[in-house]
C-alpha cells in the first residue's frame, strides 16, 4: 500500500499524563522525608515510593512532566477488598534529592541496619562438672535411682525422729498443739 498526502497521520501527543483528576491539595511529598528504603529510583523513568497512607508501593506518573505525582489507587488488596480510592492518590511528590543522593543515603541505612543486626550466639561452654553431671544423668537406671533412695532412707528416718522429739522446759502457751503423730493418708481405692 502506497502512503498518498490524502491519507491521514498521526500527530505528536504531549508525553504527559492526563488525568482528569487534579493532583492533591495535600503537601507534596518530599522525597528527603521518607525513608530510603521506600523509594525505588533505580529506573528513574519507573520510581516507585511507599504511600505514606496506605502503605502500598506506587508508581510516581508523569516523570518527564512538570508534575509529578502518585498514581491514583485503591487502599484494598485487588478483587479481594472493596475499591476505597486512597487519600495519597495523586499527591504530587517533589524530588528534592538526586539519584546518588539517594543510593548514598540508601547504602548509610543498610550500613546502620547491617549493624544493629546480633550476631550469631554461640552456646555457653560446659564446666567440667556441669559435663559430669549431665553424663551421670543419662547413665541412670530405675534401679540405681531406688538404691539411691534406700541408701537416704536411714538419714531421713533420723531427721523424723528428731522432730517427734518433745523439747524440756515449758511449753508455749499462746499456741495451738502441735501434732506429733505423722499423718499418712490414704488414697481411695478405684
Amino acid at each position: 500500500m502506497t502512503i498518498t498526502a490524502a491519507m491521514p497521520t498521526a500527530k505528536e501527543r504531549p508525553r504527559r499524563t492526563r488525568t482528569k483528576r487534579q493532583p492533591s491539595a495535600r503537601p507534596a511529598l518530599k522525597l528527603s522525608s521518607l525513608l530510603p528504603s521506600h523509594i525505588d529510583l533505580r529506573e528513574p523513568l519507573q520510581a516507585t515510593l511507599v504511600c505514606e497512607d496506605c502503605k502500598t508501593w506506587c508508581p510516581i506518573t508523569g516523570m518527564q512532566s512538570r508534575i509529578q505525582k502518585l498514581v491514583p489507587h485503591h487502599t484494598g488488596k485487588a478483587g479481594v477488598a472493596d475499591a476505597i480510592h486512597c487519600r495519597g492518590s495523586n499527591r504530587r511528590v517533589e524530588f528534592d534529592m538526586t539519584i546518588v543522593e539517594w543510593r548514598q543515603a540508601l547504602a548509610d541505612a543498610h550500613t546502620e541496619t547491617s549493624s544493629r543486626q546480633p550476631t550469631t550466639v554461640l552456646p555457653k561452654a560446659f564446666s567440667p562438672r556441669t559435663d559430669q553431671t549431665l553424663r551421670a544423668r543419662l547413665e541412670r537406671t530405675p534401679a540405681g535411682r531406688a538404691a539411691d533412695w534406700n541408701a537416704v532412707l536411714v538419714d531421713v528416718g533420723a531427721a523424723d525422729a528428731a522432730r517427734r522429739k518433745v523439747p524440756h522446759g515449758d511449753r508455749p502457751a499462746d499456741g495451738p498443739e502441735v501434732p506429733l503423730d505423722t499423718l499418712h493418708p490414704v488414697r481411695p481405692t478405684r
